[in-house]
């Protein structure tokens, strides 16, 4: 009997409770499902308006992510006030919270700390093609923690800011012109300077070939079995790849048609009889 009477005191107060509090339940989920709303509206006035003005968009990525997590923390500040929770305890709750998030996520905060260096510093931009942390690509996107690189066959490669502000970066697009540096051996019984004639011929009626700087042809390393040349040419960094591509294609067919030998690996076997 005494246990049935104790349920229902519970029981009692378990509805009370529920019935006090469901009005500041509904509340908070009325304000949780309006603020969403509100935020939406918010990201999507902010992505048109860095569309119409001209914002770097390396800035204007990161500050895009920077504004919508901080409305969705000023909305769950807000919906837990509506729960009765006072501020003052709330900011208690929120330092110590954020004290011991701080210490559980320190790589997160250094990414976010390597992405406000990279839009301060900017060692490269969205659009940039870059090598980082082992992955080449084109800068697609610097957000608050990571930075997106589309590569060469169309992957999306993520990387930690923190990593790219504090290793090395290898930037092809900070300057306006990038030299090539192409390397092709020629037999030795070639002519050394037939070679070089060809070589600079297919530089000079290439249009993607700067002219100034002259192209230039050296005799790079005599090797086991070939002489090594280095050509070497500049280009604007729009036109590097099919200056490359072109120069390569032309000087196997010219060499061809000059008879002169690209050497390859070969392996004689000599058989001893007797």
């Amino acid at each position: 009997m005494d246990t049935i009477t104790n349920y229902e005191e519970h029981w009692d107060q378990a509805v009370a409770f529920l019935w006090k509090a469901l009005p500041s339940l509904g509340m908070a989920i009325i304000v949780f499902f309006i603020g969403s709303w509100v935020i939406k509206i918010i990201n999507r006035l902010v992505r048109k308006f860095f569309e119409k003005a001209e914002y770097d968009p390396s800035l204007e990525s990161f500050l895009k992510s920077f504004i919508s997590i901080g409305l969705k923390i000023m909305l769950f500040v807000i919906v837990i006030t509506q729960l009765g929770v006072q501020s003052g305890s709330l900011i208690a709750i929120i330092g110590a919270a954020g004290l011991a998030v701080g210490l559980a996520l320190q790589g997160s905060l250094a990414n976010f700390a390597g992405g406000v260096l990279i839009l301060l510093f900017k060692p490269f931009k969205v659009g940039d093609w870059i090598s980082a942390q082992g992955v080449d690509g084109s800068v697609k996107e610097i957000s608050i923690f990571t930075t997106k690189l589309s590569t060469a066959g169309n992957q999306i490669a993520i990387i930690p800011n923190g990593q790219l502000s504090n290793n090395n970066i290898i930037n092809y697009n900070a300057q306006n012109t990038r030299r090539d540096n192409i390397t092709v051996g020629i037999g030795y019984s070639s002519n050394i300077k037939k070679a070089r004639e060809i070589l600079l011929q297919i530089c000079a009626e290439d249009e993607n070939i700067l002219k100034d700087p002259a192209p230039q042809v050296f005799v790079a390393e005599l090797g086991d079995s070939s002489v090594n040349l280095s050509l070497r040419f500049w280009t604007e960094n729009s036109l590097f790849w099919a200056a490359h591509f072109h120069v390569m294609e032309e000087l196997k067919l010219r060499f061809d048609d000059a008879e002169i030998e690209i050497p390859f690996p070969q392996r004689v076997l000599y058989n001893k009889q007797g």
